[in-house]
């Protein structure tokens, strides 16, 4: 099935009813699927786009990449989002190493999108070229299958160059798939999305799939923690995807503690190990939080905790999700044992074959995708992710997970945002560094930091050292850019850090 039949489907079904709302306009499934066949029209005849060309993107979120996505679909071309945070040689990097033949950018975009096409010698166009109506549209047009690649994404790069992920139809619909029955959604669900649709995190757990239920999505063109807050409250959404950082930005926010969120069946998080202090705050408020794991190469919707276990399994990833296996690998190769710390491996029709130019790359065995993220799995099938295996910390040879110490900075009132990390040790091997970010005048030094520690965990899990800093690196999406982290605090720079030593 070609995915774009998704809105056409819908389309016939509820035509009227509102697909997207954005910037105060609704927009029906009707009127959806005609911007489509214009968009297609478009894109064949004034760019004579043809079958597996590729078509970047950098915009804001906007309707225009949902009809872009879906007339490729229908063409049988690829897409590929590009990372609104990279710099103009970043961006012509992955455009050269895409092969894409033209870039569409929206007006904020346009200065580094401008460079980057430059850069990678590659035609420019506005974005708005898309709402063009052309005389002759294509009614039928479905050149693409469930095999065709029409997804290229780009990982975020922060262990390395970023990799390109190119997902089928096939691996998209059967995400969509999984995605619908981990969350129960239906035509009646209503999606609040802030999260950037250049990762598969915004635009595949739950975007996507609600437009496939027949649901409709209010779209922020991006996040803002206000602005989230005042539409749940006028828009009524019954659902949001939050990661880690949007959801402590919310909560942090004066406008939060008053909210109305009776309308919220649950919000789903994920991208990263959540805090169990942001967990804990919005339960507080009555409102359920789910989580899906998954990565860029597995669409990503992998293992997911439902609403019904929100409360009593609060910080799992749940369970494998639909039509998805997984295992946990220890080291040395065997499969892991109940409570036992592991790599996750996924296989499933929702992960990719192999990365673009790297099919036979080692992170793909065997139909396996070795995630490099740790878990363990308890006695009733629910597994905890404990971090990745590049940030485990081996200090005098026993393992320390950032997470769990993470979870405990975490809690502390006057911490903003705080990251472990390990650093080289003379003695250790390794030990754990924590970096921290203290809110607005709050008064901390380093020896109040190490005192959340006492008494909580074993000893030689303690942060043994304590660097004080103005902000954490971070991607787009919010993750902690350990890399850049560890390059920064290799020597505390004078006047900013503070250190303590045991």
């Amino acid at each position: 099935m070609n995915l774009s039949r998704i809105i056409e489907q819908q389309a016939g079904l509820a035509p009227g009813r509102c697909a997207i709302h954005f910037q105060g306009d609704d927009l029906s499934f009707a009127a959806l699927w005609q911007r489509i066949e214009a968009a297609t029209a478009t894109l064949t005849q004034r760019f004579a786009v043809q079958p597996g060309e590729r078509i970047a993107y950098l915009g804001l979120n906007h309707p225009r990449f949902i009809v872009l996505l879906m007339a490729l679909a229908r063409l049988g071309a690829i897409a590929v989002p590009l990372n609104l945070r990279l710099a103009p040689p970043e961006l012509a990097a992955i455009l050269e190493h895409a092969g894409a033949r033209l870039l569409l950018c929206d007006e904020a975009m346009h200065a580094a999108g401008s460079a980057a096409a430059q850069a990678a010698k590659i035609a420019i166009e506005p974005a708005t070229a898309l709402d063009d109506s052309p005389e002759t549209r294509s009614h039928q047009c479905f050149a693409g299958d469930d095999e065709n690649p029409l997804l290229l994404v780009y990982t975020s790069g922060t262990t390395g160059k970023p990799k390109g992920a190119p997902h089928t139809q096939a691996n998209l619909l059967w995400n969509i798939e999984s995605a619908i029955a981990a969350q129960g959604l239906c035509a009646e669900d209503h999606l609040l999305t802030v999260l950037p649709m250049f990762h598969v995190g915004g635009l595949c757990i739950q975007l996507l799939p609600v437009l496939a239920a027949g649901g409709c999505v209010t779209l922020h063109a991006r996040f803002d923690a206000g602005a989230w807050i005042s539409d749940v409250q006028a828009r009524r959404p019954t659902l949001s995807l939050l990661v880690p950082a949007t959801l402590k930005a919310i909560l942090d926010h004066p406008a939060w503690p008053a909210a109305d969120l009776s309308s919220l069946r649950f919000i789903n998080t994920g991208s990263s190990v959540v805090p169990r202090a942001l967990i804990d705050a919005v339960h507080a408020r009555g409102v359920p939080v789910t989580q899906v794991y998954g990565a860029t190469e597995t669409g990503p919707v992998s293992l997911a905790l439902r609403v019904e276990d929100a409360l009593t399994h609060a910080g799992s990833a749940g369970k494998p999700a639909l039509h998805v296996e997984v295992r946990l690998v220890t080291a040395g190769g065997s499969e892991a044992a109940v409570d036992e710390t592991g790599e996750i491996w996924v296989r499933g029709n929702n992960v990719v074959a192999g990365y673009w130019h790297d099919p036979h790359n080692a992170a793909f065995t065997d139909g396996w995708f070795r995630s490099g993220d740790l878990a363990y799995r308890d006695a009733e099938g629910f597994y905890w992710v404990a971090g990745r295996t590049s940030e485990l910390i081996i200090s005098g040879g026993e393992n320390i997970y950032p997470a769990e110490l993470e979870n405990i900075l975490s809690e502390s009132p006057l911490i903003l945002e705080a990251a472990v990390i390990g650093q080289s040790d003379a003695q250790w091997g390794e030990v754990a560094l924590a970096v921290v970010v203290p809110k607005p005048g709050a008064v901390l030094d380093a020896a109040a930091v190490l005192a959340l520690f006492d008494g909580r965990i074993a000893r030689y899990k303690h942060p043994r050292r304590v660097v004080f800093a103005a902000a954490l690196p971070k991607t787009a999406l919010g993750k902690v850019q350990r890399g850049l982290l560890r390059q920064q605090t290799i020597v505390p720079p004078a006047g900013a850090v503070s250190w303590q030593d045991d």
